[in-house]
């Protein structure tokens, strides 16, 4: 069976503060991601702050929207929102970075658009955006 991008349900996000940056690029399909300028991380779940050694110096940085599936998951049945989406991936995604940058952030995110059958560790996927009620969007992937 195939998960479709238009199926996914799209649940409003609730954009914390010091995330603004990251929901206000997904209005225009864009991936942008915090990278401390201390230590050079690239920080996922967007914030504003560095997890990795605390500094509150964070750059935003345009991301390519690819990588590659680091571990995923079928869930046959679906719960309240995603009950009708079932069988649908919920997947990590290891991010593909800017040159010269290295270990990307993983992402929990949905694989859409295809045979959830066929989906495999390593395969590449490229981002896609599902738009909400209130503007923002939600990052999912399809594959490449």
């Amino acid at each position: 069976m195939t998960t479709d991008h238009g199926a996914m349900p799209a649940p409003d996000p609730v954009p914390q503060d010091d995330a603004a940056p990251y929901w206000e690029a997904t209005k225009e399909h864009r991936l942008v991601l915090p990278r401390c300028t201390s230590c050079a991380t690239f920080i996922w779940y967007p914030r504003g702050f560095c997890p990795a050694c605390g500094s509150f110096e964070i750059e935003w940085i345009e991301a390519p929207g690819t990588g590659e599936i680091y571990s995923f998951s079928i869930p046959r049945r679906g719960q309240g929102a995603y009950r009708d989406a079932a069988p649908y991936v919920l997947a990590y995604v290891e991010l593909d970075l800017p040159a010269g940058a290295t270990d990307g952030p993983r992402v929990i995110t949905n694989i859409v658009d295809v045979d959830v059958d066929t989906v495999r560790v390593g395969q590449r996927v490229t981002a896609v955006f599902h738009d909400t009620e209130s503007g923002h969007a939600l990052l999912r992937f399809r594959p490449s």
